[in-house]
């Protein structure tokens, strides 16, 4: 039971933007932008980043949503975003998106501790300045987003299939903003 009163059956970040459309406009906006905007990283790579430090900060809603888009945007290729959630660098991705995973690791960790090392490694497999950026951004805005659901205690369900309409929601319309139901 979410710590607030929160529209009933409404799961996760759903919930809290219906309760402060004022305050959840924006961060649906942003993450439209990060997510789906003009970008050299795929939508499914910007998914999978969101996934990854969602995973990392054990944000189950968080988590099972974005990777259930990841797997929508990755269409043939899904099964990678459980192979990136078991072990990263062993996963069948390019090394730019393993050094791109590596900086988004430390993001959530503590991100002071993202290095030169590990910038130059990411520039050495074919990063640029904005795959760079869009990959802290990313990291940092989800570390807010999954503290977010789970310091309220949003419903988070517990069945695969209701992620599974989540990710091909996000995977086709992206980041609208969800309307109280008349």
């Amino acid at each position: 039971m979410s710590h607030i009163p929160l529209e009933e059956g409404v799961p996760g970040i759903r919930s809290l933007v219906m309760y402060r459309p004022d305050t959840g406009k924006p961060l649906y906006e942003l993450a439209q932008v990060l997510l789906r905007d003009e970008s050299p990283l795929s939508p499914a790579e910007r998914e999978l980043i969101a996934t990854y430090v969602s995973h990392k900060n054990t944000c189950k809603f968080c988590a099972s949503s974005h990777a259930a888009a990841a797997r929508y945007l990755f269409d043939q290729e899904s099964g990678v975003v459980d192979l990136v959630l078991d072990d990263y660098q062993s996963a069948p991705i390019s090394d730019k998106l393993k050094a791109l995973l590596t900086i988004a690791g430390r993001v959530q960790e503590d991100a002071r501790t993202v290095s030169d090392e590990d910038v130059a490694l990411a520039r050495s497999f074919g990063a640029n300045d904005r795959d760079i950026h869009d990959t802290v951004l990313i990291a940092a805005t989800f570390c807010m987003f999954n503290r977010y659901v789970d310091g309220l205690a949003t419903l988070t369900p517990t069945e695969d299939a209701a992620y599974a309409q989540m990710g091909e929601r996000m995977g086709t319309i992206g980041y609208v903003l969800p309307q109280k139901p008349a």
